[in-house]
């Protein structure tokens, strides 16, 4: 038997040999996913499957990548590269190209990216004389997108009684006909969005089934990655591939389903076995990841979940510590513990920086721990910030590319015609965009050909329009012949964006100016590494199809700094860290407070805390803030629903805290007795924190039983200075401040409205408070 058949346990070896039929493969957290996929196909290119006749989809070029890769050790790089291995998007593109003109699309159709549909569903609202205020271009272009990836083409959406009712009772009574409109105008453009690579499929398998029989036939096997994040249009496409034949292994975890707002439908992983019959079940339940302590809590939670497939995940590591829960006073607060414990962690324990990750709900989450981690002098990087070719300039120049390969392209032609300024205004652009909609035809056909469309143009517009349709003729030529690099080197000069970007060494003119310098870098790189493959000559149009199905999670993060890792938990999906902290994990947060109107919507936010909890390996931390500022001002929290699933046996929980105290009851003292009005100043020199000056607390993060709050009073205008007491505070004094905590009185002073205590929190560090605003309650006026 092959050697690597020995590295798999039993799970894993018998999903990896049974090849007879349809086989469902549920992998739990950190059970070896990659590994089970890589040596099955391994497996099949060892019995008698050619590589082209494998299909594998997955949901990320890099996962792809990474398969090849381990695959590509076991049998062969040069059997290895031929597989049809990519994104669901990739695959689809590139039959769809080889299949264009079966679908009425020339092979250089565009993909439009979600700014370019969003442009587009602007332009046609606009022109419908629509309010874009009621007609809301995300909106629209977010149910155009649910209307394609449940199938739905433009006259049966129109024809969708539910589908109109719903739409009159969002004020939108049009919007069949903006769907309608905004596919013509893809079609005139020679363009597919995102949606219509899925789209398209189906319908060229559906209307053509000598392709798909012949694509089917292609595909002796068909392997999917993360089933459990399929939606209607994937899991139909695949249905229609293997329907005859069912050679089909799909593996996900629908523990793990936490992408519904996608599209996502995690009936596909759960029905798979109704769909295919003769299906056989395999689960992979052995966590090679975490602690003991991390899986049985994670258990604990999955279980309240009603739908799911039933499976006990287990670990063989280590028991490991309890998972640690830190109940704030504040959001303030828990930034400040949440950073304190990855600064001790670091300087005792030796875990490097980018060995934690702070996991948050909402991308809003971030300021706080931003701050806290910035005060400490601790790098840190935002995960899933704006994407390299998401930048005006970047985009800019990629138009200009795309005109090259498609010069039908309406959104890029839009977007250069008058980049760099060359003298053609809006209204010259409106006059064309009239024309095009007029005759039905796309813009640079009216620009070819302007007075046989009835466009008026005085001689001076006229001349610059036919500067512009030059230049680009003469690109449309060479992208036929040259390869990428070159004429991407030649286009970037000769448009003019390099001239205006050079033009002077302003911050904002440096910065756009290495953007375009990466673009240019990434382009030698792309041609350099497809030569390499074996393809010598790189056409434009190969590098945009790269480039245009880029995600976040595909680029390399190529840092040297270890840097603490931001990000909300959809993004975490599939990445593990040794410390984890899960923060803000209260009611009308996590869950979200969208989630409250079915079960089915809190069963996935429970699985998306299930996923948060699962990336850890060595330390699980949870956190929740008693009070956080919204809208403006201070609210106060309760303690998330999720926190109760865990069993108490993991956790390690503040004294009378989570598991029966009504923090309301708190809340509503605080209310009562607390002034509205508050002041907090914070000295110019922030002191030492509690890690630099002396040893860390047993327990930093215990809760003290609070007392009455208590407001002090003002301190006479005739008053001397302050002595050992001013309005019953001295220092010495231990107080419980409503947004920082605990902390040590160290100084009072002042007279009147200003005396003010300086204090040592246990988490914030030193703070000055101005005493006539400050709200707090003394909770030892001797000792700690």
């Amino acid at each position: 038997m092959t050697d690597y058949l020995n590295e798999l346990n039993e799970s894993q070896r018998e999903a990896v040999l049974y090849n007879e039929g349809p086989s469902l493969v549920i992998a739990g957290a950190g059970s070896g996913k990659t590994r089970v996929l890589t040596y099955k196909i391994a497996y099949l290119l060892d019995n008698g499957y050619e590589p082209w006749s494998i299909l594998a989809l997955t949901f990320t070029n890099k996962a792809a990548r990474e398969m090849k890769e381990r695959i590509a050790r076991q049998v062969g790089q040069e059997r290895a590269r031929y597989l049809w291995m990519g994104t669901f998007h990739s695959i689809f593109s590139r039959i769809l190209r080889a299949e264009a003109e079966a679908l009425g699309f020339t092979p250089n159709f565009t993909i439009y990216d979600a700014t370019d549909s969003k442009s587009l569903v602007k332009t046609i609202i606009k022109e419908m004389n629509l309010d874009d205020k009621v007609y809301k271009p995300g909106m629209v272009q977010g149910r155009i997108s649910n209307a394609k990836n449940h199938l739905v083409l433009p006259e049966a959406y129109a024809a969708n009684a539910e589908l109109i009712e719903a739409d009159r009772a969002a004020k939108v009574p049009l919007l069949h006909e903006i769907y309608l409109r905004y596919w013509n105008r893809c079609r005139q453009s020679d363009a597919m969005d995102f949606d219509d690579l899925l789209l398209y499929t189906y319908l060229l398998f559906r209307t053509r089934p000598d392709i798909c029989d012949k694509y089917a036939a292609r595909f002796r096997y068909i392997l999917v990655d993360e089933y459990q994040d399929t939606n209607f249009a994937q899991h139909s496409i695949v249905l229609q591939l293997t329907q005859k034949h069912q050679f089909v292994c799909v593996v996900g975890d629908d523990a793990q389903s936490i992408y519904s707002f996608r599209g996502a439908n995690i009936d596909n992983i759960l029905n798979f076995t109704r769909t295919y019959k003769d299906a056989r079940l395999f689960k992979l339940e052995q966590n090679y990841r975490s602690t003991q302590t991390i899986v049985n809590a994670a258990n604990s939670l999955i279980a309240k979940n009603r739908d799911q497939i039933q499976k006990e995940v287990f670990s063989e590591k280590d028991k490991g510590e309890p998972i640690g829960v830190f109940a704030a006073y504040s959001d303030v607060e828990e930034g400040e513990i949440v950073t304190n414990k990855i600064a001790q962690l670091h300087a005792k324990s030796g875990y490097a920086y980018h060995d934690f990750a702070i996991l948050y709900r909402t991308n809003a989450q971030s300021r706080i721990f931003e701050e806290a981690l910035r005060k400490r002098s601790i790098p840190y990087r935002i995960y899933g910030g704006l994407s390299f070719y998401q930048r005006k300039e970047v985009k800019d120049v990629v138009a200009y590319f795309r005109l090259a390969v498609n010069p039908h392209d309406e959104e890029a032609f839009k977007r250069v015609i008058n980049y760099p300024a060359r003298g053609i205004g809006n209204t010259t652009l409106g006059k064309l965009t009239e024309a095009a909609g007029r005759c039905e035809v796309s813009l640079w056909k009216v620009l070819c050909e302007p007075l046989s469309y009835g466009v008026e143009l005085n001689k001076g517009t006229y001349t610059k329009l036919q500067g512009f349709r030059d230049l680009i003729s003469e690109f449309v030529t060479l992208a036929r012949e040259q390869d990428a690099y070159t004429l991407g080197m030649e286009l970037v000069k000769r448009s003019g964006i390099m001239a205006e970007i050079y033009q002077d060494r302003s911050p904002e003119n440096m910065s756009r100016q290495e953007n375009i310098e990466e673009l240019v870098n990434g382009m030698r790189d792309f041609c350099d590494g497809r030569q390499e493959e074996g393809s010598p000559h790189v056409l434009l149009s190969d590098y945009l199809s790269e480039i245009a199905l880029l995600t976040d999670q595909d680029e390399e993060q190529g840092e040297a700094q270890p840097k603490v890792t931001l990000m909300t938990i959809h993004s975490a999906k599939g990445l593990e860290f040794p410390n984890v902290f899960v923060v803000g994990l209260e009611e009308n947060l996590f869950p979200s407070p969208l989630s409250s109107a079915s079960y089915r919507a809190l069963e996935e936010e429970r699985r998306l805390f299930y996923v948060a909890v699962t990336r850890a390996e060595d330390h699980c931390y949870l956190s929740y803030a008693k009070s956080r500022f919204k809208y403006g001002k201070m609210e106060f929290c309760n303690p998330s629903r999720f926190l109760k699933d865990i069993d108490v046996r993991y956790l390690q929980v503040p004294q009378e805290e989570l598991m029966g105290t009504r923090i309301e009851e708190k809340a509503s003292r605080f209310r009562k007795e607390a002034s509205r009005a508050s002041y907090e100043r914070e000295p110019r020199e922030t002191g030492p924190s509690m890690f630099d000056g002396g040893p860390m607390p047993e327990e930093p993060h215990r809760f003290v039983p609070p007392r009455t709050l208590r407001r002090i009073p003002d301190a006479s205008p005739s008053a001397a200075p302050a002595g050992p007491s001013a309005g019953g505070l001295s220092a010495g004094m231990w107080i419980e401040h409503e947004r920082f905590g605990k902390g040590e009185v160290t100084r009072v002073e002042g007279n009147g409205d200003n005396c003010k205590a300086t204090v040592q929190f246990q988490h914030a560090g030193v703070k000055q408070l101005l005493l006539k605003f400050a709200r707090f309650k003394i909770i030892d006026s001797n000792t700690k």
